[in-house]
């Protein structure tokens, strides 16, 4: 808490005292002129709780005022759990599960049974690509999981939810962080975070992160991970109501291209967890440069202007000796691919928040538009006629390979650009009808529009879609500790890859939502828990024409209902805790390629987490800490065609660690029974990820 007093002619007198009631401020004016006081704060995470969270409603909203389920990350459970992808980090939360990760180079997640390629970072679309915000904790402030349709403030998603990746801003206390993290399998990740002012009124903030992470894996790949980010940021205070804020990112990396362990019958073969399939200098390259800004600018202290825009690229490459087919005698057919794809995104946002009342009810009004445009262009290449080398998994015997020049690979069976446009206009109310009884309404307009041309075919396609999606929930709270909830919302997603045998797109996939909850607050809201149910149903999902197998119809249905329950704060001084549990019956009701009743990949019917830590608080202990988790998923299909199972597994992490004065050092324990677990499948027999043996992490950090 800041408070800043300010005289006319001459500065007051202050006294500071201490009060039973907390630190008091006596003020005497020099005259009777008057005085003005400004009191700023800043809410800040209270152990493992967040207050509030802004990805549900694009405003900072107490969560207890939100009629739809959202869960927080904050930064001290990412650093307690030592994440570094965020695929762990989303292990605590109900309802989240791996999704396909494209030979381990992309954030696929699973949200209430539905796949999604789109994430959010500080609120902007992004792909699934593994990129700096999503998965270095150095640069993350927290991670907001909305779950539950979320097309009213952002266009086209999956209806299952969406994650949003808050990144750390400029900060006016000067720290500078030096740290560095070593582990097991050759990991060694150094890092800088510097912040500060750059003049003396604190107009002009900075902060500066970079990073460097190097790592052989489990996997004897000859192939190591190498990656490099920068991250600057400034944050400019044009005056006392206006502020700009600049943000840039770049990276580079190179990783192997896994596709993990083959499935012999009902599941994965039973072959150690570190033997290899592919080549082994199979590679995967990203480069990904980030450049945005944000301004705002408060008109008075009811009304506020923000305009953002981002630009994103991507350029990824990949060549390897892909997993082709399996035979059921353990026979697996190999062959080469390569593809390189380059991908652009421009993001542009204005929106106007306003608070006003309409005699004794209050309203906090959203009003916005945003522009989204994609580019992507790209192709494949195969060896001509496209050979197979084959190996048999069990023997290891085979035929013998020899990686060929990226030259060679002659054979082009993709080339292809696409252009997306999403335009969108919302408007949403928060409206408080008494201290026990809110609403929340809003609805969108999109115009998506697509362009694509294949070039190997010289065929070109056009699409145009507009729909309205509203979204209508109500908060009740008998009291300050308990709120009631219940809510209705909609979602679209376009159908872009599929051609109906006329040669048109197919209708857009369309959900809705009905969700029902109770979020509690307890400990002077220290400690949270919410519990949801609901029942999501997804129509017009692509299949086969059953009269042209080469084309496709929009007449799938995915029902996913469910009851999750979340818990996150502190339990008593030094002890905190974040548990989940989730119940997803998700299945396919309708399809005229896959039976009814078949259940989407990598999603288990039950989910279950906690974590606890505990910290001494004084004594000679003081600053000492341990830490517990035990992480359960159950049985899930490896395909929609449930052919096999992916088998359910517990596993175990524990933590040691010691935070003093402006340093802290710690060892992570993960796995530690080295359970061998497979974490997903890629929707397909041949390719399923095995999940790390015990690993040891330790880190050190120092903060100046």
């Amino acid at each position: 808490m800041r408070v800043t007093i300010t005289g006319i002619n001459a500065p007051p007198t202050v006294e500071l005292q201490i009060a039973t009631e907390g630190l008091v401020f006596a003020v005497t004016p020099p005259t009777d002129e008057e005085i003005q006081i400004v009191v700023t704060g800043k809410l800040e995470a209270q152990g493992y709780s967040v207050p509030n969270a802004t990805t549900a409603t694009r405003t900072n909203t107490e969560l207890r005022d939100i009629p739809q389920s959202i869960q927080v990350l904050p930064q001290r459970v990412l650093e307690d759990q030592q994440i570094n992808r965020l695929s762990e980090a989303l292990r605590n939360v109900s309802g989240v599960s791996v999704g396909d990760s494209f030979g381990d180079s992309l954030n696929r997640i699973n949200i209430r049974g539905f796949q999604s390629d789109v994430l959010l970072e500080d609120g902007f679309r992004r792909g699934s690509f593994s990129s700096r915000g999503t998965s270095d904790i150095e640069l993350i402030e927290r991670v907001e999981v909305l779950k539950g349709p979320a097309s009213v403030l952002y266009g086209n998603l999956e209806p299952g939810g969406v994650v949003n990746v808050v990144t750390r801003q400029p900060q006016a206390d000067p720290a500078y962080t030096i740290g560095t993290v070593v582990g097991s399998f050759g990991l060694v990740r150094p890092s800088i975070d510097f912040t500060g002012s750059l003049d003396a009124n604190q107009r002009l903030l900075y902060r500066f992160t970079a990073l460097y992470e190097a790592e052989d894996g489990f996997r004897d790949y000859g192939q190591d991970v190498n990656r490099f980010v920068l991250a600057p940021s400034l944050t400019w205070d044009l005056n006392d109501r206006t502020a700009l804020t600049f943000n840039f990112s770049y990276e580079d990396a190179q990783r192997p291209f896994d596709r993990g362990l083959p499935a012999i019958g009902n599941r994965v073969a039973d072959v150690p967890r570190d033997r290899l399939f592919q080549d082994p200098s199979a590679i995967i390259e990203t480069e990904e440069l980030s450049a945005s800004y944000r301004l705002t600018h408060n008109f008075n202290d009811n009304w506020q202007l923000r305009n953002e825009f981002r630009y994103l690229s991507v350029d990824t490459f990949d060549f390897r000796l892909d997993s082709w087919i399996i035979e059921d005698d353990g026979t697996l057919d190999r062959r080469w691919r390569s593809n390189d794809d380059y991908y652009e995104f421009y993001s542009l946002q204005t929106n106007v928040v306003g608070e006003f009342a309409t005699g004794s009810v209050q309203h906090t009004l959203l009003a916005g538009i945003d522009f989204n445009r994609s580019t992507a262009q790209g192709g494949q290449r195969r060896l001509p006629g496209d050979p197979s080398f084959f190996l048999n998994i069990f023997t290891q015997e085979g035929d013998l390979i020899s990686r060929p020049n990226l030259d060679d690979l002659t054979l082009v069976v993709r080339s292809d650009t696409s252009r997306e446009n999403n335009v969108g206009l919302y408007l949403q109310d928060q409206i408080t009808l008494s201290e026990s009884l809110k609403i929340l309404a809003g609805g969108r307009f999109d115009v998506y529009d697509l362009q694509s041309l294949d070039s190997l075919s010289n065929t070109e396609a056009e699409d145009t879609v507009q729909r309205f999606t509203p979204r209508l929930g109500v908060v009740y709270q008998p009291s300050r500790e308990v709120s009631l909830y219940g809510s209705y919302s909609q979602a679209f997603t376009p159908n872009i890859f599929g051609r109906t045998a006329d040669g048109s797109f197919l209708d857009p996939e369309l959900s809705e939502q009905f969700e029902i909850g109770v979020r509690g607050e307890f400990a002077d809201g220290r400690l949270v828990t919410n519990l949801a149910a609901y029942n999501l149903i997804k129509r017009n999902v692509e299949g086969p024409d059953p009269l042209n197998p080469d084309f496709a119809i929009a007449v799938g249905k995915i029902r996913s209902r469910g009851i999750e329950l979340d818990v996150a704060g502190e339990i008593l001084p030094g002890w905190n805790a974040i548990a989940s549990y989730a119940y997803t019956d998700a299945e396919i009701t309708e399809d005229n390629y896959y039976p009814a009743g078949n259940r989407p990949n990598n999603v288990p019917r039950n989910s279950a987490s906690v974590w606890t830590t505990y910290e001494f608080q004084n004594g000679n202990l003081q600053g000492l800490g341990f830490g517990l988790g035990l992480f359960f998923v159950g049985e899930r299909t490896g395909d929609f065609d449930n052919t096999y199972e992916l088998p359910s597994y517990v596993r175990t992490d524990a933590a040691l660690y010691y935070r003093r004065d402006n340093w802290r050092a710690a060892l992570n324990f993960q796995n530690l029974f080295d359970v061998n677990y497979i974490r997903n499948s890629e929707g397909f027999r041949e390719a399923n990820a095995p999940g790390a043996p015990f690993t040891v992490i330790g880190s050190l950090s120092i903060t100046f």
